[in-house]
């Protein structure tokens, strides 16, 4: 029998291929000639950079950039070698995680770092890209990033504003002149599966800025420089255009990334299916397993076990999913293509002995061969 497996991260216990290893040894102890395959799998969010890294053959880069408010951060992203693709999650750079509930305050936090990135992995060669832009701290609309590019983002007396949101107060005009001429030949895929637009009652600040520390008057004030942002943005570039979904993503990142680079938002759970070529695996599969550390009425938003199961019913291939808990609305699941779905805990427990990767394995993989002696 040819089975795929393709598993989310257990976030805090398992990378998406160890979770899939787990399953793989369960399936051979029952089975020692079948056909396993395990694939990394992510959804565009935290933990793609890994998974692809572990799954393809891949370089990892670290480095120092500029953190979300201006201190230097490590971090990392991973180049494709097959198809010289630089992988990044700007929460890297300029992710919620970075700061403390302390230090939350979009009208200082900056995406500069991003940029950074992006630009390393130019000068690397990259000239396609896949970005994830999920977990951000920041409102600044990209224009930190974009500064990193060589935009220049000018105030009245023709000097650059200040890093964050607060600095769109103060913009008068954007220059292109010192833009890195390389980026016009760079394509980006951005995985993003919000639809928010980049201002309004909908728009970034005022859905996603409390979580970022604004306050009702930040909110107010950041989408009224967001706006005027979005004019001035016309100016330069025939894309730009605030009411598309999706360019409130990140603190309007994605209005960046559209407005300013060649480039197009995609579901992340799908931009990571085509690289991996994950539909060939499918159709050759007699049963396809995913999963994820949690499945719950939210897993139907665009999270990669979805995308998995609604791809392997394209083909009508069986779909089993394993998960660390499961929620009295995860029922939700089997009307998007998981037929059926097994948490892993076997007793009462503890939350940090669940979470141990020896436990978490060992659950997993016992799991799935009790229900694989009903499969094989």
């Amino acid at each position: 029998m040819n089975v795929l497996i393709a598993i989310d991260s257990f976030k805090g216990s398992l990378s998406s291929l160890q979770a899939g290893n787990a399953v793989k040894d369960a399936v051979l102890r029952l089975d020692n000639h079948g056909d396993v395959v395990v694939r990394p799998l992510a959804d565009g969010g935290e933990g793609t950079v890994e998974a692809l890294a572990e799954g393809c053959a891949s370089e990892m880069i670290e480095l120092t950039v500029t953190g979300p408010v201006c201190k230097p951060v490590a971090a990392k992203y991973c180049i494709l070698k097959d198809t010289h693709t630089a992988v990044i999650e700007m929460a890297s750079a300029a992710g919620l995680p970075l700061i403390s509930p302390e230090e939350r305050n979009p009208l200082e936090t900056t995406t500069f770092g991003v940029g950074e990135l992006i630009k390393d992995a130019m000068g690397r060669g990259c000239r396609r890209f896949i970005v994830g832009i999920g977990g951000s701290a920041t409102n600044d609309g990209g224009t930190g990033m974009l500064r990193a590019l060589g935009y220049d983002f000018l105030d009245r007396n023709n000097d650059p504003i200040a890093l964050g949101a607060k600095g769109l107060q103060a913009l008068h005009c954007i220059k292109t002149d010192r833009v890195l001429p390389e980026l016009q030949d760079c394509q980006f895929q951005i995985a993003c599966d919000v639809t928010n637009p980049l201002c309004g009652e909908k728009g970034c600040s005022a859905v996603f800025g409390p979580q970022k520390g604004a306050t009702p008057a930040m909110i107010r004030d950041m989408d009224t420089w967001l706006k005027s942002y979005a004019e001035l943005a016309k100016t330069v570039s025939d894309k730009a255009d605030k009411d598309y979904p999706g360019t409130g993503a990140a603190g309007g990142l994605g209005f960046a990334f559209l407005s300013f680079t060649n480039a197009a938002l995609r579901s992340g759970v799908e931009i990571i299916l085509d690289e991996l070529n994950m539909e060939e695996d499918i159709r050759n599969a007699h049963i396809v397993v995913t999963g994820e550390g949690r499945l719950d009425s939210q897993s139907v938003m665009g999270k990669a076990p979805i995308g998995v199961a609604k791809l392997a019913k394209k083909y009508g291939k069986r779909v089993i999913a394993f998960s660390g808990c499961v929620t009295d609305d995860a029922e939700i699941c089997n009307d998007h293509g998981i037929d059926a779905y097994f948490p892993i805990l076997r007793g009462i427990t503890t939350l940090e002995a669940a979470l141990d990767p020896t436990n978490a394995w060992q659950n997993l993989s016992a799991t799935a061969y009790q229900v694989f002696r009903l499969l094989l």
